[in-house]
């Protein structure tokens, strides 16, 4: 029997919430969706990926797309060529995703000058100290 998490309690490991930012928490994640998104309903492939999401490596970029997959976020098509030519698109599911992730980033963009002030003014006060 599984338990249900009680909802919102991020202290516990089966909160729902908790285990999504497991998953989606990394900043290469929120890359490939926002990528994936742009050219939807389109297929993106793998190089092309690559290529905009500035400083990716091709292991971190094959893990992250490997887990969306597993996930159900993303569809994975291989084309049987020599070498394979490997296309990714969001699903339903990952399209669905899309829109909290960009008013994430909206927020990050109104408010990380602020958090970066407070961290510098951290940092002079442990100088300081």
């Amino acid at each position: 029997m599984t338990r249900r998490s009680a909802r919102g309690d991020l202290f516990d490991p089966a909160c729902p919430t908790r285990r999504l930012l497991d998953r989606i928490g990394t900043k290469w994640t929120s890359m490939a969706v926002k990528v994936l998104a742009e050219a939807a309903p389109d297929e993106v492939r793998f190089a092309e990926l690559r290529r905009r999401m500035p400083g990716v490596s091709q292991k971190m970029l094959s893990v992250t797309l490997h887990s969306l997959v597993r996930d159900g976020l993303v569809a994975r098509r291989v084309e049987p060529t020599v070498p394979p030519r490997v296309h990714y698109r969001l699903t339903e599911l990952g399209l669905s995703l899309e829109a909290p992730l960009a008013a994430l980033r909206t927020w990050a963009e109104q408010h990380m000058a602020e958090i970066d002030r407070a961290n510098a003014d951290a940092q002079a006060d442990l100088v300081d100290s």
